[in-house]
């Protein structure tokens, strides 16, 4: 009798192994389950930055107003005959400016002679 309930634990074990444990087991369909679930929400993230990148294409082929924003805000720039005011935080520190070194004039060799 005891031999049989062996043999059948036995053989329990040897059929759970593949369940869990083997190439299609529970445990190596739950981590694809994560890796698909990752990749989603990966591509998702980039479809939405793709849209985004999409739209501001779209706006700087056909409007002046996004490369009017992008001078501005970017390189500085502002209209001929617009007035730019710059309000700072009474808090904070005012920005450091620096003062250029000033600058040695360069004497310029004598000029040579060709020979003739």
């Amino acid at each position: 009798m005891r031999l049989i309930l062996f043999s059948l634990a036995a053989l329990l074990i040897l059929v759970q192994f593949p369940l869990w444990l083997g190439k299609g087991g529970w445990l190596r369909v739950w981590d694809l389950d994560q890796q698909v679930f990752a990749a989603q929400r990966k591509n998702d993230e980039l479809r939405a930055r793709n849209g985004k990148l999409a739209s501001e294409v779209q706006d700087l082929k056909e409007g002046t107003g996004a490369v009017e924003e992008r001078a501005r805000y970017e390189l500085g720039m502002i209209k001929q005959d617009e007035i730019f005011v710059q309000i700072l935080d009474p808090n904070t520190s005012p920005p450091l400016q620096e003062v250029a070194a000033p600058v040695k004039p360069v004497k310029k060799p004598p000029p040579r002679k060709k020979p003739q």
